[in-house]
C-alpha cells in the first residue's frame, strides 16, 4: 500500500507547479485488503485489494474545483497524473462562481498516526473459519488488512492516519428463510470472543429447526441484540447528527433538538473518535475531536459541524465530514449484565437483525423494517421456537425512551462491511437493548 513517504512527496511536488495564490490541499485514501468469500464452508474466491486515490482541491480566492487521481504507485506516472488534473482544475475553476461558505484549514495541524497491525494472517483466520464451519453451510465474507487516510496543504500541514483491522461477516444457512447471522470484528483476533460467537450461531441453529411460529401484530417485549441496535444508528445518522438538518430542520431528531422530546436518561450516543478507526482529521484538514457528546443522558447536546456548515450558520466546526455523518458512533454501555440478557427479557422477542429499515415518519423519528434472519420467542429465559418474519413501526423516542428498560453494561463493537469504492472505515460501538414494548405491525 502506498505510504505516508509517498503521498507528501507527491503533494510536495505538486505544490511546485502551483502559480500565484493558488492552494491545493489533497486527500489520499487507499487500503491493501485480503479478502475470502465463503460458501457452504469453503472459499470460493480469495484475493488482496490493493488501490489508493488522490483527492485534489484546488483553491484561488473563492473559487475552487476538484477531482480525484487514481494512483498507481509508480512515481512518475503518478507525477504526471497530478500535474494533468492540477491543469483540468485550473481551467474548470476560471469558469466556477465564488463560493461564499468555503473554509479550510489554515492553521497547519500536522498529525501522524500508525496503529500495530495485530490483524490473523489469512492462513490462520482460515483455519478458525473452517473449524467453526465444520461440515456446515457457512456463507460469508472475511476481510482484513490496513486502511490509510492522509492529507497534505500546500500551506504545509501533513496529517496520516493508519489501522489495521479484520471483520468477519457470516451466516450459517439452514434453509429458505431460516439462517443464524452473527459478526466478529475488531483490531485483534480472540480465540474465545470467537468460539463464544460460534457457539451461540451453533445454538440458533438448533433452534431453526423447530417448527416457526406466526406472532399476531401487537406490541412485545423485546431484546435488541447490538446488530440490531446499530441499524437504528445507522438510519439516524442519516442527516440526524449534523448541524445543516438541525437549521433547516430537517433532522430525524427534529422533536429533540426543539426540546420537545428526550431519550431514556441512561442513552448518550457520541463522535468516539479516539476509540474508533476513522482518522482523525477530515478533507478541508480540520481536526476531529476525540469525541463529541451528540446526546448526552437523554437531552440533546451537541451537532456535527462541517466547514460550510460553521460558514453558512456562524458557527464553530469540530471537523465533521461534509456529509457531517458520524463515523464512529458510540452508544455509551448501561448497567444490565449482558450475560444475562435472555434471562431478563424472561417472555418476548428475541431480536437478532433486522433489515429494509427506514423512516416512516422522519420528523416524528418513526421507523420501520422487517426483523431478518434468527428471531427468536423465549420463554423463562429460554429459547422456545423461531418466529416468522416480522414488520415493526415504532419511534426512537419509543424504543431508546419511554420503553427502555435497561441498555447492556457492555458494548460490542460493529465494523461497517460496505467496500463500496473502497472498505469502510465507519465503525459503531453499542450495547444490546431490553425493551418492555416494540411495536409490530405486521
Amino acid at each position: 500500500m502506498i505510504d505516508s513517504t509517498y503521498f507528501n512527496e507527491l503533494s510536495d511536488g505538486a505544490k511546485k507547479s502551483l502559480t500565484g495564490e493558488e492552494v491545493l490541499l489533497s486527500t489520499f485514501k487507499g487500503e491493501s485488503t485480503d479478502f475470502m468469500r465463503f460458501n457452504n464452508g469453503d472459499v470460493r474466491q480469495a484475493g488482496t485489494v490493493t488501490q489508493g486515490t488522490m483527492d485534489l482541491q484546488l483553491i484561488a480566492g473563492r473559487r475552487h474545483g476538484s477531482s480525484s487521481v487514481t494512483l498507481s504507485g509508480d512515481a512518475e506516472t503518478d507525477r504526471h497524473r497530478v500535474r494533468q488534473m492540477l491543469s483540468v482544475l485550473r481551467e474548470q475553476r476560471s469558469r466556477l462562481p465564488e463560493d461564499p461558505y468555503l473554509l479550510f484549514n489554515t492553521e497547519g495541524s500536522s498529525s501522524f498516526f500508525v496503529g500495530d497491525d495485530t490483524t490473523p494472517a489469512p492462513e490462520d483466520a482460515l483455519g478458525h473459519i473452517q473449524t467453526a464451519a465444520g461440515n456446515r453451510d457457512l456463507v460469508g465474507i472475511y476481510t482484513a488488512g490496513s486502511t490509510a487516510t492522509g492529507f497534505a496543504s500546500s500551506l504545509g500541514q501533513q496529517n496520516w492516519f493508519q489501522t489495521s483491522t479484520f471483520n468477519f461477516d457470516w451466516t450459517f444457512y439452514l434453509r429458505a428463510d431460516k439462517a443464524a447471522k452473527n459478526g466478529y470484528a475488531g483490531l485483534t483476533w480472540d480465540d474465545d470472543v470467537f468460539a463464544d460467537k460460534v457457539n451461540w450461531s451453533l445454538r440458533q441453529l438448533e433452534a431453526l429447526k423447530r417448527p416457526a411460529i406466526d406472532l399476531d401484530p401487537g406490541a412485545y417485549r423485546s431484546y435488541l441484540t447490538p446488530s440490531a441496535m446499530q441499524e437504528f444508528l445507522d438510519l439516524i445518522s442519516w442527516g440526524g447528527f449534523g448541524l445543516e438538518s438541525h437549521r433547516t430542520k430537517q433532522t430525524s431528531l427534529l422533536h429533540m433538538v426543539d426540546g420537545d422530546a428526550t431519550l431514556d436518561a441512561s442513552v448518550t450516543i457520541s463522535e468516539d473518535t479516539a476509540n474508533g478507526v476513522a482518522a482523525n482529521f477530515q478533507e478541508q484538514g480540520f481536526m476531529r475531536p476525540d469525541e463529541v457528546v451528540l446526546i448526552d443522558a437523554g437531552a440533546y447536546k451537541d451537532t456535527l459541524v462541517s466547514p460550510r456548515s460553521a460558514m453558512e450558520f456562524d458557527a464553530e466546526t469540530n471537523g465533521a465530514s461534509s456529509s457531517e455523518s458520524p463515523l464512529s458512533l458510540a452508544v455509551a454501555p448501561g448497567d444490565a449484565e449482558t450475560a444475562t440478557a435472555m434471562e431478563r427479557l424472561g417472555a418476548g422477542l428475541f431480536v437478532g437483525n433486522l433489515w429494509y429499515t427506514n423512516f416512516s415518519d422522519r420528523p416524528a423519528c418513526r421507523v420501520t423494517g422487517m426483523t431478518r434472519f434468527a428471531t427468536f420467542w423465549v420463554q423463562d429465559g429460554e429459547i422456545v421456537a423461531p418466529v416468522n418474519v416480522l414488520r415493526f413501526d415504532d419511534t426512537i423516542y419509543n424504543l431508546l425512551g419511554a420503553n427502555l428498560e435497561a441498555l447492556d453494561d457492555t458494548a460490542e463493537i460493529v465494523l461497517d462491511a460496505g467496500s463500496y469504492e473502497n472498505r469502510s472505515n465507519s465503525s459503531f460501538r453499542v450495547p444490546g437493548a431490553l425493551v418492555n414494548n416494540m411495536r409490530f405491525t405486521l
